[in-house]
């Protein structure tokens, strides 16, 4: 069967609609990507190696595909994802792939399956339907096509027409990798920068935390003995990132709880974590200062301030243990703001130094909250749909229930989120779409007229998302 991506995918049926959405998305799509949050490994952009093949490339890395395929009862095992005690997985990737088209039709209706397409048709020029059937040969084709200079990941970036590329990057992270790209005077028409993400050494009650206090004390330069030497080293590591490119931090929570702690309290807890006697409470309360030194932080560097908020990680401990985080076992939480928000906001949410996006997963905040933040303090910006909700109806619902009280112009544009390096076009092409149509909407019931959707449909496409990375 062959596989076509029809040009009206994602507009209303409404012909009056739709119409203007073609002329507003027609003047968007080719516009650079500007990608300001995402978790592409530079290591690929360094060395800009042929990528293996396609599983490895597309199945694997990707936790949006392996989390629909547990869910129905494919084996992690049997896609060759790596166990952490070392046994045996499936090793062949032909029988990987072939798993993965027997199963997908999962994602018929979902943005995995809008992106997947997407992706087959456009960046591999795949013309058949990804069936159990088709699979060996599309394999076949793809992995040909991997092996011609064209496919390398320097070459796709510039043909992806990425403009800025941002990774997510631990605090002691050397950037060795950005370091290379930098050094080899590769610029592909854009940019790869890091984004400072400190969340490690945050989380004073993980087992891990003396490790990572470790790793960023050795890139500091310095043991960290003291809570004043741990926040030195933070700003230290906050200043290096910037000369390496970095615009913004990131910060992912389960609740976005602020306070600040008296002095002695934050040391207090700080030897205490040294010395393995830490709570979770004891954690939240850290994290929750931690919090507001970053903002303060933020006034003296300029960087801006993500919060990603309401994902209980790896509430499925069995695959946590067996395969580690990052394999689609997350699952949203009701979050609060307004009052967990308050202390941060009143200390720095009225400077105009500061820049603050907030990320959610409960899509019941948008205009209880969210909103409302927005819509008042000058420092907030809105994240767009996160996650679960990176989708088409989710893209709607969110501009449906932020636009009327803060406007587009008091959120960050658009962020693909993602691993999977070739998704990333395809990503931007769904949001570049959603709101097209949504402003053709706009525009059919006579709220705005053509020329204002024009400058908002460029706006939410690529001006915001420069204008408030700094990019």
């Amino acid at each position: 069967m062959a596989a076509a991506l029809d040009p009206d995918r994602c507009f209303d049926p409404d012909p009056t609609v739709r119409r203007v959405a073609r002329e507003l998305f027609d003047e968007t799509r080719r516009l650079p990507i500007l990608s300001p949050h995402g978790h592409v490994d530079p290591r690929i952009l360094a060395t800009n190696e042929p990528f293996a093949e396609p599983a490895a490339l597309i199945v694997q890395p990707d936790h949006y595909i392996l989390r629909m395929l547990y869910a129905r009862g494919v084996p992690l095992e049997a896609l060759g994802i790596p166990r952490r005690d070392g046994a045996s997985v499936e090793a062949d990737p032909r029988k990987v792939w072939q798993l993965f088209a027997d199963h997908y039709y999962l994602f018929r209706g979902t943005p995995t399956g809008v992106w997947l397409d997407y992706e087959l048709h456009e960046v591999f020029g795949v013309r058949d339907r990804l069936t159990g059937e088709s699979a060996s040969g599309i394999y076949g084709a793809i992995l040909e096509r991997l092996s011609a200079p064209e496919f390398r990941p320097r070459a796709l970036f510039e043909r992806f027409h990425i403009e800025v590329l941002t990774t997510t990057d631990k605090a002691s992270d050397p950037l060795e990798h950005h370091r290379t790209i930098r050094e080899s005077g590769w610029r592909g028409g854009g940019r790869v920068v890091p984004c400072f993400r400190p969340d490690a050494v945050f989380r004073i009650a993980s087992p891990g935390w003396p490790a990572e206090l470790e790793a960023l004390g050795r890139e500091h330069g310095a043991p960290l003995t003291d809570y004043a030497e741990f926040v030195c080293a933070l700003a230290d590591r906050r200043t290096f990132f910037r000369r390496m490119g970095a615009t913004a931090t990131d910060h992912a929570v389960l609740e976005p709880y602020t306070t600040w702690l008296p002095p002695d309290e934050a040391e207090v807890l700080f030897q205490q974590a040294r010395q393995g006697q830490v709570t979770p409470a004891d954690e939240r309360r850290f994290t929750a200062h931690l919090l507001m030194e970053m903002a303060r932080l933020s006034l003296q560097d300029g960087l801006v301030m993500q919060l990603h908020a309401g994902a209980l990680r790896d509430h499925n401990r069995q695959l946590f243990e067996q395969f580690g985080p990052d394999r689609g076992g997350d699952i949203p939480v009701a979050t609060e703001f307004t009052r967990n928000l308050r202390p941060l906001l009143n200390a720095y949410g009225n400077d105009p130094r500061f820049t603050l996006v907030l990320f959610t997963l409960d899509e019941s905040t948008y205009s209880r909250e969210l909103a409302p933040l927005a819509g008042h303090y000058p420092a907030v910006r809105l994240g767009p749909p996160w996650w679960f909700h990176d989708s088409m109806e989710g893209m709607r619902r969110f501009r449906e229930r932020t636009t009327e009280t803060a406007g587009i112009y008091k959120t960050a544009g658009c962020n693909d989120d993602t691993r999977a390096f070739c998704s990333i076009p395809a990503r931007h092409d769904l949001a570049r779409r959603v709101d097209a149509n949504y402003l053709a909407g706009l525009v059919a019931r006579h709220v705005i007229d053509v020329g204002d959707a024009r400058r908002m449909a460029r706006a939410l496409a690529y001006d915001l998302a420069k204008e408030t990375y700094k990019l």
